[in-house]
């Protein structure tokens, strides 16, 4: 990408729909915050200097920026040109193509953003926007155009009349400019409009107005450009996400039956020839190896690790816990905080109470163990190599379980040596 390349991101805004303390930006998609995926397309880019501007709670936002990001604060949200007016001390010395992102945009695609840059910079443009064609176009400012099908300008809904409420050209949002035009624009923009705010679409008609090049770059899909401005929205771009990350897994050799009813995290590792069934969920920092089969109704917490041929079936909660090769839980329970040897057998409706109210204990469960249905184990708990455990125990806390050693009743007591 061009190194005469700057990105201001858009990160100031409260978004009073989304009815939440905790700024929009930060608010998850398949378990990872909305500004995280755009700072990942940013990351492609290898810009010459990205700015952030922040806001409604920087403090909070500011930690999850990338080293060598710089920051401006809006101390007031006035509007998006004020927003970019506040970065522009910040590239006082750059020259070239600055491109203009939200942080709430979390779907764009990097082939997206090249090509409109691409644009921008062959044609010597003043300024390029990402637009795009829909067929109900409510919410969205509206491109103008003049007789010559050129861009004129860009109207927001709540100004528009009606005759321009009918144009089905919308824009994304997202814009391309050269620096020395923008800032230039940026001292004649008024707040004359039903909002009182500073638009950054106002610099669209005024270099229209003093002859400059304004071009345009349809984005295609128009999912790319959602931004999350309410809970729905949130729920929608998930969706997408989600739809995407699936895909993705498919395309390397990962069985899911039905995407539907599955949720699968954002860094999540799964192996080949893996199996995911329906109705599960898949939380992040969980890696799972290949052949395995998982579901249906399992819930995989993070800090999960699945290694090669492992089942864990139906109605299965794993939480913090590390599967050897061969294991399998195939029914109803809860695994948690467990470390589980090769080609053991964990019975159904087995629990390792792992918490006694103050820490996270861990349970150990040696090769090839069986563990009885309805078994209780109670940690800190040791498991011994091919140990069982009949129906219905409870092995209580700091009372390991011998290898080859069968426990049964409540409290579980050793009956007999396995041979």
């Amino acid at each position: 990408m061009n190194k005469n390349t700057a990105v201001i991101i858009l990160a100031a805004g409260k978004s009073t729909r989304m009815k939440s303390d905790i700024p929009k930006v930060l608010h998850p998609i398949c378990g990872r915050p909305v500004l995280e995926y755009v700072l990942d397309l940013v990351d492609t880019l290898k810009a010459k200097e990205v700015i952030a501007v922040l806001g409604y709670k920087h403090q909070e936002v500011r930690k999850i920026l990338r080293p060598g990001i710089k920051v401006a604060i809006q101390k007031k949200l006035r509007g998006t040109a004020d927003a970019v007016k506040t970065a522009m001390p910040l590239l006082k010395n750059f020259k070239g193509t600055i491109l203009v992102l939200y942080a709430d945009n979390p779907l764009l695609k990097k082939e997206t953003i090249k090509k409109l840059l691409e644009r921008h910079i062959n044609n010597n443009a003043d300024a390029t926007l990402l637009t795009a064609k829909v067929n109900k176009p409510e919410g969205y400012g509206r491109i103008l155009r003049d007789k010559y099908a050129s861009i004129s300008g860009i109207v927001e809904e709540k100004d528009a009349s009606d005759f321009q409420k009918s144009i089905k050209e919308i824009n994304t949002g997202i814009v391309c400019f050269n620096k020395e035009k923008l800032a230039g624009s940026l001292k004649s923009v008024r707040a004359k409009n039903a909002k009182k705010e500073f638009y950054l679409t106002d610099v669209i008609s005024l270099l229209y107005g003093s002859g400059g090049l304004v071009g345009g770059v349809d984005i295609g899909d128009i999912n790319e450009s959602l931004g999350i401005n309410s809970r729905a929205e949130l729920a929608q771009a998930n969706k997408i996400m989600q739809k995407r990350l699936q895909e993705s897994w498919m395309r390397e050799g990962v069985t899911i039956i039905d995407p539907d009813s599955t949720f699968i995290s954002y860094g999540v590792k799964i192996g080949r020839d893996t199996t995911i069934y329906p109705f599960t969920v898949i939380e992040k920092d969980v890696k799972i190896g290949g052949q395995c089969s998982v579901g249906p109704f399992a819930h995989v917490r993070p800090g999960t690790f699945l290694d090669n041929n492992v089942t864990v079936g139906n109605f299965i909660e794993v939480s913090r816990s590390r599967f050897s090769a061969r294991s399998r839980a195939k029914h109803f329970g809860f695994i948690g905080d467990a470390r589980v040897g090769p080609s053991v057998n964990i019975g159904a409706g087995t629990v390792t109470a792992n918490y006694d109210g103050k820490n996270k204990n861990i349970t150990r469960i040696g090769e090839k163990a069986f563990i009885g249905s309805d078994t209780v184990l109670v940690a800190p708990v040791k498991i011994g190599k091919r140990a069982k455990t009949g129906a219905g125990s409870v092995v209580t806390r700091n009372r390991d379980v011998p290898g080859g050693v069968t426990v049964v009743g409540v409290p579980a007591r050793p009956i007999k040596k396995s041979q």
